[in-house]
């Protein structure tokens, strides 16, 4: 039996690579039921002030496609922002994010709130030596991604 029943995590996944794989299994080995919620192009256009290289319907239906994902869905940016939002909607025992978020302010103020309700979060380490930053950079220059 796996350590939770449904398990909620939040990316972008532009140029879908090696590392958001590793996330998706990684937090699928811990839930029995994996929500993948992608953010939309307004999300990288507004927040992140990028311009997302694969349209959002399309990521969308690549990580739907993938086995270790049993449902994908939109997040707007108010349930991005405010973590108890997509609690509400989502139904979730635990949230999987970033290490790199972890003892940030937004995330502390989040566990907090988590806890009272039984909710968790399991941070995850991210995969070095690749990111969708990365890959744009290599496409820009002409490098070869080996």
């Amino acid at each position: 039996m796996k350590k939770y029943k449904v398990g909620l995590t939040v990316g972008v996944f532009d140029l879908f690579h090696v590392g958001h794989l590793n996330l998706l299994e990684k937090c699928k080995a811990q839930c029995e039921h994996l929500i993948v919620a992608v953010c939309g192009d307004d999300y990288v256009t507004q927040i992140k002030h990028k311009t997302p290289v694969v349209p959002e319907k399309d990521r969308m239906r690549i990580i739907g496609a993938l086995k270790c994902v049993d449902e994908v869905s939109p997040i707007t940016l108010e349930e991005i922002d405010d973590k108890m939002l997509a609690l509400k909607r989502f139904n979730f025992d635990v949230l999987f994010s970033g290490d790199d978020w972890k003892g940030s302010e937004r995330y502390n103020r989040t566990e907090k709130q988590f806890a009272e309700l039984g909710v968790s979060i399991e941070y995850l380490p991210y995969t070095q030596g690749v990111s969708t930053s990365d890959l744009k950079e290599k496409m820009n220059n002409g490098e070869s991604t080996k």
